[in-house]
This record gives C-alpha cells, structure tokens and sequence, in this order.
C-alpha cells in the first residue's frame, strides 16, 4: 500500500492534463498513445532486484564509501571535539572546570580518532567484498 506521500504525488500527477511526446530525427512532435507508452515500458523495465550493481538502489545511495585516510578522519574529529567539550561541561552539571573539561575532550578525541580511522577501513573492506561477491555472481 502506498503511504501518504505517494498518494498525493500521484493524485498530483493526474490532476495535471499533459501529453507525451515523441519527437523524431526532422524535429517533428508526436503524441504517443497509451499503447504505445505499454510497449516501449516493458521494453525498457529494469529486473526488480537489489538496484544497481553495487548492491544499493538507484534512490539515494551515497555511493562507494572511500578508503581509511588519516586526513579525512582528523577532519572529523575537528568537528567532534568542540561537541565533546559541550558534553562534558553539560554532563559534568556544573562541578567541571574548563581545564578540566578540556583534559577530558583531548582523552575523549584520542579514543574517537583510531576507533573512526579503524571503523573507516572496516566500512571500505566490507563493501568491497560485497562489490567482490555481486561481480562473481
């Protein structure tokens, strides 16, 4: 069953009169006929299946996910170490100075730096394999 946004999209479509075209190799517009339209999809109609060869749908995938690097991984920790700073001072309520508070954030991103460089390379490993294993196929 459709949900709600895909109703409307649909009733969306309807409401709009429009034709469908064909135009040929001199420039001339045709209007094609609901058996035409028939053929020409199931001509052209795609295999239900996992989506792309890369095993991801056509919608929204993000694609290969690229290989560990520290630069990428330092960036991020960029943008993770004012956040854990916040945290600490919320969680410490108070009783937490900001050395303290920044002592904590340094331990914090020594944790978080390997563990995303490690997770990084585990992520690209794993969907290589899978590449590896839907090329065999």
């Amino acid at each position: 069953m459709a949900n709600e946004k895909q109703r409307r999209r649909r009733a969306k479509e309807k409401r709009h009169a429009y034709d469908l075209v064909e135009i040929d190799e001199e420039g001339n517009e045709t209007v094609l006929t609901a058996s035409e339209l028939k053929a020409a999809e199931g001509e052209t109609k795609p295999k239900k299946g996992k989506g792309t060869a890369s095993g991801r749908s056509s919608r929204g995938g993000r694609g290969a996910p690229p290989p560990a690097s520290w630069q990428r991984v330092l960036k991020r920790a960029m943008f993770a170490g004012p956040g854990f700073f916040a945290l600490v001072l919320i969680l410490g309520g108070g009783k937490v100075s900001l050395a303290s508070a920044a002592l904590n954030m340094v331990f914090l991103l020594a944790i978080f730096i390997p563990f995303s460089y490690v997770l990084d390379g585990f992520v690209h490993r794993s969907y290589q394999k899978r590449l590896a294993k839907t090329k065999s196929r």
